[in-house]
């Protein structure tokens, strides 16, 4: 079984900087942690690994600086990793990421794609599915458990608003988790020992042979209208005292006078 695990680096700072030319974060300059969501999802590779056999590997596009990132993973117990790492996907979108990602995976070849459900920067949970669309095959999202898999299908539980849904489908196929999924390991001393020598192998556009013309700021289809980084204000109050009928008063006045209450 060819597991592929797609992971993000995201900011891990409030004190964000921003390209004023470009409108996107500038990266190499922000304090960064894998984001959350992937965890979950090398976690389940693993597990798919002891229970399956095979191979997992890790990915990432970004800065040379995500090989940390990627070391991580290593230390958790994934067999390889790769950065996808050049100045031509600079600025790239979601539907440009998905792009290369997908052409990172045909490279690779899998079974499955995993990724967490969504980034905690961007919120968007479109690179999973989208990278699917590229390579047109199935993508199942929300994963909460995997139920049955084989060499050919895969069985999985769904969360959605109204409870879960229960769906089948052929592999290869993508997969987005949910944090229900399961517990993450911590890295193990024999995965930090082998991950602290571990050179993640680093590909360029024309590595995955990618078209320059689909990725970057300046093709991407989206813009950035604007960004800045978010300031704190301290809270503002107002105390009622008083006996519960009296603030209960106090109150309604109170709303009614913001034009909340009539």
């Amino acid at each position: 079984m060819k597991l592929v695990v797609f992971i993000k680096q995201v900011p891990d700072t409030t004190n964000i900087k921003v390209d004023p030319e470009t409108g996107t974060l500038k990266r190499e300059t922000a304090g960064t942690v894998m984001n959350p969501f992937d965890m979950y999802a090398i976690e389940e590779a693993l597990r798919l690994k002891e229970k399956l056999g095979g191979t997992v590997t890790v990915v990432t596009m970004g800065p040379p600086m995500a090989k940390d990132m990627l070391r991580i993973s290593i230390g958790m117990g994934a067999d390889e990793a790769v950065l996808l790492s050049d100045r031509l996907l600079a600025g790239s979108d979601t539907w440009a990421t998905s792009y290369a990602l997908a052409k990172a995976a045909e490279k690779l070849g899998f079974d499955i794609m995993l990724f967490g459900k969504q980034a905690v920067d961007g919120d968007t949970a479109q690179v999973g599915p989208s990278a699917a669309q590229y390579l047109n095959i199935p993508s199942l999202t929300w994963v909460k458990k995997i139920r049955e898999v084989s060499d050919k299908e895969i069985t999985v539980e769904r969360m959605m608003d109204d409870g879960v849904d229960i769906v089948k489908s052929s592999l290869p196929v993508a997969l987005t988790v949910v944090k229900e999924i399961n517990e993450p390991r911590l890295e193990s001393l024999k995965g930090k020992m082998r991950a602290k020598k571990y050179e993640p192998a680093v590909w360029t556009l024309a590595d995955i042979n990618g078209n320059e013309q689909m990725v970057g700021v300046k093709n991407s289809p989206t813009r950035v209208a604007k960004s800045w980084s978010a300031q704190r204000e301290a809270g503002k109050a107002e105390m009622i005292d008083g006996d519960a009928a009296a603030m209960a008063e106090k109150l309604f006045t109170r709303l009614k006078e913001l034009g909340f209450a009539k």
